[in-house]
Formats: structure tokens, sequence, C-alpha cells
């Protein structure tokens, strides 16, 4: 007797093609779940363990409840999986387009019109208890003027109460606001992770270069004004790129630059 599977192939035959396997940590696993639904694919299974890494690490390092609003603005296949929230409220994408993106290195700001907003208020988090970073994998560049400003990241419209990072005149110096006056940090033509903290009324921390510096300064009311990347309110954009941001409560900026970095570096080796 003829075997019916004759002329066919065997079910066990056929050739698989094998899915990312879960990852350990429920948050992790539902955030790359939503990027692979806005990619259209399932993304490599080193990808998706290098954020979990991250995840967890966060969670481990006791830093993770401090971020309200995240995005990693690398490692998606589409720009439109880089711009699902890793926490919080999606963000607004103004006129970047794909040709923007780039897997390993993030966003590229253009300085006249493309910027992110991030749906989060300068007033969500607590006067004295409040974070924001960046991940640049590419410093903001150009010709610059003693009154030249390039934003990073901004609740920034000139008045009291707020809080940003961006490049200042000539020399193109960290400038940073945390619900007070400008702190200038140096040399604005470093890479890398930037940060700043406030866990007191009367001081504040910021990270530049792997290094962190504490600056006596009094804290004022936050301006209510929407967190933008790559600009402020004014304007000022950046040409950064730039492959990360967070905003929310105080939290060790060393513990989340290690993190970030370490996630960066992941990434790249996976890609």
């Amino acid at each position: 007797m003829i075997s019916p599977l004759y002329g066919q192939l065997s079910p066990l035959r056929i050739p698989m093609k094998a899915g990312r396997a879960p990852v350990s940590d429920s948050d992790a696993e539902a955030y790359l779940q939503a990027v692979e639904a806005a990619d259209g694919q399932q993304l490599e299974q080193g990808v998706a363990d290098a954020i979990n890494s991250f995840v967890v690490g966060c969670k481990s390092d006791g830093i993770w409840s401090a971020i309200k609003a995240s995005c990693i603005l690398a490692g998606a296949r589409t720009l439109s999986g880089a711009l699902v929230p890793l926490v919080g409220t999606a963000p607004t994408n103004f006129n970047f387009v794909s040709a923007d993106y780039n897997r390993e290195t993030g966003l590229l700001g253009n300085r006249t019109s493309k910027y992110l907003a991030c749906n989060r208020n300068n007033t969500a988090d607590p006067q004295n208890s409040r974070h924001f970073s960046v991940f640049c994998s590419q410093a903001d560049t150009g010709t610059r003027t003693s009154s030249t400003r390039n934003f990073y990241l901004a609740a920034w419209d000139g008045n009291t109460g707020i809080s940003g990072l961006h490049r200042f005149g000539t020399d193109g110096a960290f400038n940073i606001h945390i619900v007070g006056n400008g702190i200038s940090s140096g040399d604005g033509s470093l890479a890398g992770f930037l940060g700043a903290r406030r866990s007191a009324s009367n001081s504040v921390t910021y990270r530049v270069g792997s290094n962190n510096t504490n600056v006596t300064q009094t804290s004022v009311t936050p301006r209510s004004l929407n967190w933008l990347v790559f600009r402020s309110a004014t304007g000022n954009y950046a040409n950064a790129r730039q492959s990360f941001y967070s905003i929310g409560e105080n939290l060790e900026l060393a513990l989340l630059d290690t993190r970030v970095s370490t996630l960066m570096t992941d990434l790249a080796a996976a890609i």
C-alpha cells in the first residue's frame, strides 16, 4: 500500500522559521511585542535580550519606577517601532522620516523642523524630585553665535521654572536648567549619556562625560510646558543624533548611564 504521504513532504520535514523566544521580564516583553507590531515583524533575539537586560538591570538598580516617560530610539526595525514608548505616553512625531532613523545610532535632527513632543508636562514630576536624560551618538554641530541655543531635550521657553539640556554660545558648552537657573557644564562637543537630576530644593546634579557635578541651586515652581526632544518651545533646534531619552523623578544618574550605555553597545552588536 502506498503511504498517504507519498509524493508529499512530511510535516516533520517542512522547514520552519524559528520565532523569537519570549524574554524573562513582563514589561520588556510587552514593550517588545508593541515594537514588533509597529515594525510588522519580529526583532532579532539579540535585540530582545539587550532590551530585556536593560529593563531587568534598571529594576535591580532601583531606578525603573522613577522613569515616567522614555523611548529607546534605536533597535527597532522601523521609525514607527522606535517611537513606541518604553514607558509612558508615545511621543508625537513632527517631520521625521524613515531616512532619519538608524537602528544602531538613533534619530537625527536637522536644526530646522524635526522634533518629538513627549506628551509629558514639566509639572508632572515633583518640584524637587526629577530627572531627565538623553543618549547622543552624535553631538549637535554647526556654526555658533554668542546667543545660539540648540536643545537636546527641553521644557523651556525662557521663563522661570523651566528645564532642559542644550548647547549654548560660541563655545557650545552644555547648559542645563532644572526648574532653576542655567548651569554651564563645559565641553558641549561630547556625545554619550547626558543628564540631570534634582533630589532637593537647593541642589542639582548633572552628568556629562561619565562625570557627576553637584551644584547649589534653589528650585522654583515648574512651568507648565510639554517636554520636547530636539528643540525647545521657542524653536532652538538641534541636529544631534539621539538614541534614548528619559524623563521622570529623581534617580541615580550614574546607574542609568551604565544601563543605557550598555544597552546601546549591546544593540549595535546584535544588529
